[in-house]
């Protein structure tokens, strides 16, 4: 039973909360994605510098706030830069769209065209986030790291292995169930999430209605803002900060969307996290997990792992392209939002 109990400790560690957390983070972006292909017809391939610039600005003015000794205790500093963040990113969102969007939304383009045009507006932020903050790896977190330390948890329970829980893993895991909660609750309950759902399923029906188009584009590109904001500043702080560690996520957040059901935001939820968990739970070495389940005669020699690290993102893309050859609206097809 000890045994059991410290394999189940083992996947808690390396596999359950890392999945949980990666996964929040994945569903949040894949949303944003969502959003705007629901709404505005088109993938964002500016996506992930919109998180990046983001959690930059996040960075930047928790710089500001830890150099005048304002902080939040043990929570991370921050949290408390984060709405500063946000409104920044809104901004850009709302300024991309003013000067570049518009024209070829307007212009009735293809979708082809704004996809890349949206590659464009990612090298314009690109550059402009390498020209502030730089291209070294950043770690901004604060205040309390450890909610739970291997040691303790030793301790606590007289087992071999220890349960080591950060406080940006769980910080992640909470935001996220208050965010899209909110957000689910506002498609559904509010008169501006109804016409949004119904500008996305029908568009020229939408108009008939007397629903507002701008309107609909301006809060879209401002639930955009937030989502893409919280999910790069989150996924900072579990991690580090590198501006290109950003593209490298367009990979498995678009594979998340797409396998979910793009333009589904249930899709997109449910998407972040089983891309999250095939990742992590195929790049892992599972032979501390079967020397415990396993008699002495019969553990592993090998690391008993699937896939080296070097090819996590080969995950994100194999699943990507199964989903599209069996099922290619998703696993939540049909409606959106």
């Amino acid at each position: 039973m000890i045994d059991f109990l410290n394999s189940l400790v083992v996947l808690l560690n390396f596999i359950i909360i890392p999945g949980l957390s990666y996964g929040s983070q994945l569903a949040l972006g894949a949303l944003g994605v969502t959003f705007v292909y629901a709404i505005l017809r088109f993938a964002n391939f500016a996506h992930g510098e919109i998180m990046s610039f983001g959690a930059m600005i996040t960075i930047l003015f928790t710089w500001f706030f830890q150099s005048q000794n304002i902080g939040l205790g043990v929570l991370p500093t921050a949290l408390l830069a984060l709405p500063i963040g946000i409104v920044a990113t809104i901004i850009l969102c709302l300024i991309s769209d003013k000067f570049v969007f518009k024209y070829y939304r307007y212009q009735k383009s293809v979708p082809v065209v704004l996809a890349m045009v949206s590659i464009g507006v990612m090298f314009v932020i690109n550059a402009i986030i390498r020209i502030i903050i730089g291209t070294e790896t950043i770690k901004f977190s604060d205040g309390q790291k450890f909610i739970m330390k291997a040691k303790q948890f030793k301790v606590m329970t007289g087992l071999n292995e220890g349960l080591a829980l950060k406080s940006s893993q769980v910080i992640t895991i909470l935001i996220t169930i208050m965010l899209l909660s909110f957000t689910f609750w506002f498609l559904q309950k509010t008169k501006t999430g109804k016409s949004m759902r119904a500008f996305s399923d029908n568009e020229d029906l939408a108009l008939l209605s007397g629903i507002n188009p701008d309107r609909v584009v301006l809060i879209t590109w401002m639930i955009v803002g937030v989502l893409a904001c919280v999910a790069g500043t989150l996924y900072g702080l579990d991690k580090s900060f590198k501006p290109f560690t950003y593209f490298n996520n367009l990979l498995p957040i678009f594979a998340a969307t797409i396998v979910g059901g793009i333009g589904n935001p249930l899709g997109a939820f449910y998407g972040g996290f089983l891309i999250a968990f095939s990742e992590i739970a195929l790049t892992y070495a599972y032979k501390k997990f079967f020397k415990y389940l396993l008699p002495e005669s019969l553990e592993p020699n090998t690391l008993i792992q699937f896939i080296s690290t070097d090819y996590k993102f080969a995950i994100s893309f194999s699943i990507l392209v199964i989903v599209l050859i069996f099922r290619p609206n998703g696993i939540f097809k049909g409606k959106v939002i």
